[in-house]
């Protein structure tokens, strides 16, 4: 005897794959299928409908295959409310809690859909009503109800802010997931981003669009969030990051300990790892540079009490401070140091980047594979993102550990740089 279950899907599902994918998700999974409804959109503005009556032996093998496609945005055909259950203990989630995936989700509470608020994966959802005891978010430490409502909210919660008596969403029943969809044109800054990664892309005209992208986020009143990685300081962008940074083209940086010491170890001593990224020479004694450039930035109590003395006078950091441009320096294990500014505390760290990332309306990943995650992690799938780096792996990690959204360009960070600073230049 089989157990059956009436799925929908909705949208470009045709174009995105989106139908493909949930045919080969039951059939990989030992279920069987019959198309119940299906309409398609015959024009560019139009969507497309299925639905599916999905089978299986058993009804485990079921809420295998009806989870799996939950997660590719088909939804069931008869939703219900969604299902809570209070959290027992700080940081202790009720058996089977639902854990998200980072794109535009809805819990269905009280007949109503209400949107879930800071999506990111790997979360908790929590939901709240006027009648419930205010709770803290991920990422500001205030009850999302702070702004003023007092109705029902949901939002996401990372594990270890989950407190005793939150109302955590388990189960699948009454939550419906909404992919990013693969848009029918390729017209707008944005239409670029489609490609995937590619190491025959045309540089220039990539670099262009990427450009236009970032004026179009900037006019709309968005922010650019630049994460970085130590290679570009080494490779000689330096200069042209802080240009970026300067001219308002970059709101906000996210980078590593590592990052802002060879920033600021090229001011004080024209060298980045002892070399000079000029001449390419070895200075005497230069492996000792970067360690000297954070005994004197600890002197002065930290970057922004080192640029207003005058000890620091150029670079990344440098722009940041005096633009007032918000940075978040996460550390790890292997940090020299590290700078007072580095956040030494993973836990905090998270918080911070979190805090960064939900303010973020395009995303540029420059050369660190370990940051791109960390901060991809904490993206919403609807957030653009552009990873530039000379190994095409690093784009493919990225989209594997689930930021889909990403699209690479495989190029010398050294080169792209000041080719986007030129080219943001000339407006």
């Amino acid at each position: 005897m089989t157990v059956s279950r009436e799925v929908e899907l909705e949208g470009h599902i045709i174009d995105s794959a989106t139908l493909g994918t949930a045919f080969s998700i039951v059939m990989d999974m030992g279920g069987s299928f019959t198309v119940e409804a299906f309409d398609i959109g015959r024009r560019k503005e139009e969507v497309s409908y299925a639905r599916l009556l999905v089978e299986a032996d058993d009804e485990a093998t079921l809420q295998s295959i009806v989870h799996e496609l939950h997660q590719h945005g088909a939804n069931p055909a008869d939703p219900t409310d969604v299902t809570l259950e209070r959290a027992p203990a700080d940081r202790v989630v009720p058996h089977g809690f639902y854990s998200t995936t980072n794109h535009p989700t809805f819990v269905r509470y009280e007949d109503e859909w209400l949107p879930v608020e800071q999506m990111e994966m790997d979360c908790a959802i929590v939901v709240e009503d006027s009648a419930d005891p205010p709770s803290v978010d991920n990422a500001s430490g205030q009850s999302p109800r702070a702004n003023g409502s007092d109705g029902p909210r949901a939002y996401t919660k990372v594990l270890n802010a989950v407190e005793a008596g939150d109302r955590v969403v388990t189960g699948d029943t009454g939550i419906r997931v909404e992919p990013p969809e693969r848009p029918r044109d390729s017209g707008g800054a944005f239409g670029f981003m489609q490609g995937g990664v590619s190491a025959e892309r045309p540089s220039e005209s990539t670099i262009r669009q990427i450009a236009g992208a970032m004026r179009e986020t900037n006019e709309a009143g968005g922010k650019v969030l630049a994460v970085c990685g130590p290679a570009l300081i080494h490779s000689g962008a330096r200069e042209d990051l802080a240009r970026l940074v300067r001219e308002g083209h970059i709101d906000m940086l996210s980078a590593g300990n590592g990052f802002a010491v060879h920033d600021i170890e090229r001011d004080l001593y024209g060298t980045s790892l002892g070399v000079d990224t000029e001449t390419l020479d070895h200075a005497r004694h230069g492996h000792k540079h970067h360690i000297y450039a954070i005994s004197e930035v600890i002197r002065e109590g930290g970057i922004e009490a080192a640029v207003e003395s005058g000890t620091i006078e150029s670079g990344v950091m440098y722009e940041c401070v005096v633009n007032d441009r918000p940075f978040v320096l996460a550390g790890s294990i292997r940090d020299d140091g590290p700078l007072p500014d580095t956040i030494t505390d993973a836990v905090d760290a998270q918080n911070a980047i979190r805090a960064q990332a939900h303010e973020a309306d395009m995303v540029l990943m420059l050369s660190t594979l370990l940051h791109s995650v960390a901060v991809g992690n904490c993206l919403p799938s609807t957030t653009p993102v552009v990873c530039v780096d000379i190994s095409p792996a690093t784009v493919t990690q990225l989209v594997d550990r689930g930021s889909a959204q990403a699209v690479g360009m495989v190029t010398d960070i050294g080169t792209f740089v000041p080719l986007l600073a030129d080219e943001l230049g000339e407006e």
